[in-house]
């Protein structure tokens, strides 16, 4: 296959970049369920998880600890496997009447973004880099 040599010395850079972005993303958009616990709880009862309580804290902590352990590169894929399987939840069971665009696109990409670091890891530039760094 083709590959652009020069750029792959980029990859760890590429690799930074989608963590903090995809991190980021995820800690604004599991504040809102972290901060109501209750409220989080009661919607996803309506959304069919039960019981609520426990999925619902389940998926903000996910997302807001989980998008923070993806900033500093640790956990990366263990954290990723987990958002891969919370977010094809997501669009199977929740979205999959919905048309892509304007429904559940940022899902996907998300989906999508968490199973790249799941499969390629944190990359140099992360916490999980650092300690392999000074492991070996």
């Amino acid at each position: 296959y083709i590959m652009i040599q020069p750029l792959l010395v980029f990859s760890d850079i590429g690799l930074l970049l989608l963590r903090v972005v995809l991190g980021i993303i995820l800690v604004f958009h599991g504040w809102p369920k972290i901060r109501d616990l209750r409220q989080n709880a009661v919607t996803f009862d309506s959304m069919g998880f039960k019981p609520g309580l426990f999925w619902g804290t389940l998926v903000a902590k996910l997302e807001v600890f989980g998008g923070l352990l993806l900033i500093f590169g640790f956990l990366t894929q263990i954290v990723s496997l987990l958002l891969v399987i919370q977010f094809i939840v997501v669009i199977l069971k929740l979205k999959r009447k919905q048309k892509l665009v304007g429904g559940y696109e940022l899902d996907l990409l998300i989906a999508a973004a968490a199973l790249l670091l799941a499969t390629a890891g944190s990359g140099a530039y992360s916490l999980e880099g650092y300690f392999r760094f000074w492991l070996y």
